[in-house]
């Protein structure tokens, strides 16, 4: 900001009444006993003086007569009424003021010249006003909207979309994926699985409720099992070991057969122990055995 001046006026001149026998130093008319100028070191009437003498008004565009008061201010005059702020109008001649870009502007106005604009209604911004600041964007308080329903958002909580912003309510309704379980907006977190969105506490065990995000599951005809779940009540047992056939880990790997099921590290010959996972085999009263095995039975 310019820095602030005090107007003043000049003392180029002297105004009087003559007393003398002196003419008028332009037209030559007689000046005892009226009213004159000494400029220069001439003395002229007052007609002549602001016809060849007087400045002229920066505001008005007319001459600023002797006897009027005068604002003078880096060789511009004024008129001490036409001295006002270029934005409010307000008469600056007896206070301070600020030049800026050429314009006179009262203290007031050129604060609010200095002062961010609001991205909403773009008037300014000034001290003791409420607003909201977001990447280098100011706000009145106010003026910070939500692009879909309107309503001021204020100092509340919001999602940035492009160039928009929501409130919380509308990026729900707009943006927000909902949960497959309970149908309602994921704000933050939540998992997807299969394509399908879920709360993280929505995606837990059908039968424990335990939480399986971040853990070992298995799916089953669309539902959830932990893994001591899917072992305990829903995993086939093995025909040799009788164990649960879980998927997981050592045995992943299944061999099914007539209804049963084994892990492959646990189908072998009945006789012989040899394992026949990817092998040929026969299957002779409920049992398993080789075909060299099997010849001998």
């Amino acid at each position: 900001m310019a820095a602030k001046h005090r107007t003043f006026c000049p003392s180029s001149y002297k105004v009087g009444t003559m007393s003398e026998k002196f003419d008028c130093h332009y037209c030559r008319d007689p000046l005892q006993g009226k009213k004159y100028v000494q400029k220069d070191g001439h003395h002229c009437c007052l007609k002549c003086f602001d016809k060849f003498c007087a400045n002229t008004c920066v505001e008005c565009r007319k001459p600023i007569s002797a006897d009027a008061k005068e604002v003078h201010y880096k060789n511009r005059y004024w008129h001490d009424a036409c001295f006002r702020c270029a934005k409010c109008l307000h008469p600056l001649a007896s206070e301070t003021f600020v030049s800026k870009d050429g314009k006179i502007l009262c203290n007031k106005c050129a604060t609010r010249e200095d002062s961010p604009r609001c991205k909403g209604c773009f008037k300014a911004i000034v001290a003791g006003d409420q607003n909201v600041e977001y990447k280098g964007t100011i706000w009145h308080k106010d003026c910070f909207t939500c692009s879909n329903c309107k309503q001021v958002i204020g100092t509340g909580s919001f999602f940035p979309k492009g160039e928009d912003f929501y409130c919380v309510t509308c990026h729900e309704t707009k943006f927000a994926k909902h949960c497959v379980k309970c149908n309602k907006a994921i704000t933050s977190g939540g998992i997807t699985y299969q394509d399908q969105p879920w709360h993280a506490e929505c995606f837990v065990c059908v039968t424990c409720s335990k939480k399986l995000a971040g853990q070992r599951f298995t799916a089953v005809e669309d539902q959830y099992y932990c893994v001591d779940c899917y072992k305990n009540f829903v995993a086939k047992k093995c025909a040799g070991c009788k164990n649960p056939i879980t998927g997981f880990g050592k045995g992943s790997s299944v061999v099914a057969y007539e209804g049963q099921s084994w892990h492959d590290y646990c189908f072998h010959c009945k006789k012989c122990s040899v394992n026949l996972a990817n092998k040929r085999f026969v299957f002779h009263n409920e049992q398993v055995y080789c075909p060299d095995c099997a010849k001998k039975l």
